[in-house]
């Protein structure tokens, strides 16, 4: 296996936009001559678009591009944008009066980070689409991890920023990535050594606690947690997929949420993840399943890792 950029992947675009004064943000992933796609939803609390379609039963196969926000379910005005970026580019299915770009999304709750009023919106969506157009994409403080934190149980005083990671590897002719913006209730652990990168903190604020050993403590107490939180990521990939396939990757990918998020899948997540497959490669969907979760699991980890402090908030690079 070797390392690549995710834009390595043919056909694939990536682009950010942020508000980094009011903490906020999305990224956007466009696949403009359509991918096979699936999803998963887990947790609580999710914030989604058209994830009702990628359903196998369903009619439509292949999507434009996926929108990932923060501002909570506000954000999910951003794939308008993606729409329109797409729509003036004649991109989309032919429907004899319009043509129709099919944009999924899903956002995190970032609002009590920054200014609560400052959302992405249709035009910061727009911006996203506009600078995917040229360079490799940022990581850290950018894009949907603009406002992104961990480590929550306890409530603002006691939680790390962390922000949006990349990680992607090629496998022969097989391409994987994944892009994640991690903004959970729980702590990022190192899937290399098991050692917690960034989470709740200690009482002084000098060390990273164990949000499952408090959780443990208060397991006879229904403490009032934030009503959402959420890590949103997507699978992209070369691989020739069918849409069942896809929603199956996607669920699989679900598994590096679980080596490098603890906990996870709680009640205030919303916890995502989307699966596009452009169709070049045949492939083991086994193998890819595994190879999905491992990049999903690294990315997760360079979330943590590439985020610096702000809004008041430490990051893993003050402890390591």
């Amino acid at each position: 296996m070797k390392e690549i950029k995710i834009t390595d992947i043919k056909g694939i675009q990536v682009g950010h936009a942020q508000d980094s004064v009011g903490a906020t943000g999305c990224t956007v992933i466009l696949c403009e001559k359509g991918a096979w796609a699936g999803v998963d939803v887990r947790g609580g609390g999710p914030a989604s678009r058209e994830t009702e379609l990628l359903k196998p039963v369903n009619m439509v196969e292949q999507i434009h591009g996926v929108m990932l926000s923060g501002g909570s379910a506000y954000g999910l005005d951003a794939g308008s944008g993606a729409m329109a970026y797409l729509e003036e580019k004649g991109i989309g299915f032919d429907v004899g009066v319009a043509v129709v770009p099919i944009v999924c999304g899903a956002s995190l709750f970032d609002l009590v980070v920054g200014d609560p009023k400052c959302r992405p919106d249709k035009e910061m969506g727009y911006e996203a689409c506009v600078n995917s157009e040229s360079g490799e994409p940022a990581e850290g403080n950018v894009g949907a991890g603009t406002g992104a934190s961990v480590g929550k149980f306890l409530g603002i005083d006691r939680m790390m920023k962390s922000g949006l990671g990349i990680y992607a590897l090629q496998l022969g002719d097989v391409q994987c990535a994944a892009i994640v913006a991690v903004n959970a209730l729980g702590d990022v652990v190192d899937v290399d050594t098991g050692g917690r990168i960034a989470g709740i903190l200690t009482e002084d604020k000098k060390a990273l606690a164990n949000s499952e050993d408090i959780m443990f403590e208060e397991i006879g107490k229904n403490r009032n947690v934030f009503s959402g939180n959420t890590t949103i990521g997507c699978i992209i990939t070369n691989a020739r997929l069918t849409k069942s396939q896809a929603n199956k990757l996607a669920s699989t990918a679900h598994n590096g949420f679980a080596r490098a998020i603890r906990p996870v899948h709680t009640s205030a997540d919303g916890d995502t993840i989307f699966a596009m497959a452009t169709g070049e490669v045949e492939v083991g969907p086994d193998a890819l399943g595994a190879l999905a979760t491992h990049v999903m699991a690294k990315a997760i980890n360079r979330a943590a890792r590439m985020a610096e402090p702000a809004y008041g908030l430490p990051a893993a690079r003050d402890f390591e």
